[in-house]
């Protein structure tokens, strides 16, 4: 009995095929597995694209401050400068001015590119989903893309 016992265990099981209902009953779970993965897959690749968004804000920000001191000293410097040709005031004004049209400029363009907007939207996981989808109705080929 141990001799047929312990080769019994050492032969592969070999998996015993399954009826085509067995196999139609398991559809629903399997199909419902499916969309609970790409669900996951979804949820990663827009946490992935929100993390490197927000290192790639974080740096930006940071070059901001950086380049808004030395502007801040390029603003003095052009004061001084026209403080040589006309008095400190009216320098003052001259910049101030100058500034005052060019941020308007900027605040126009970026109203416009705001405006536009482009949304992070996980396209990778979208296009799986739809064949999925076209997959399960019976739409298309098999084994395209």
């Amino acid at each position: 009995m141990s001799e047929t016992s312990s080769a019994r265990r050492s032969e592969p099981r070999v998996p015993r095929k399954r009826s085509l209902i067995e196999l139609v009953a398991d559809v629903p779970t399997l199909v419902q597995e499916l969309f609970h993965r790409e669900i996951e897959l979804l949820k990663a690749e827009v946490l992935g694209k929100l993390k490197a968004l927000g290192a790639g804000a974080g740096l930006l920000v940071g070059a901001l401050v950086v380049v808004l001191f030395m502007v801040g000293v390029l603003l003095t410097s052009a004061v001084l400068a026209l403080g040589q040709v006309m008095p400190g005031w009216l320098a003052a004004l001259v910049v101030a001015a100058f500034l005052l049209i060019v941020a308007g400029i900027l605040a126009l363009i970026g109203y416009r590119v705001l405006k536009r907007g482009i949304p992070p939207i996980p396209t990778e996981s979208i296009d799986s989903l739809q064949r999925d989808y076209r997959a399960i109705r019976g739409i298309g080929k098999r084994g395209t893309t």
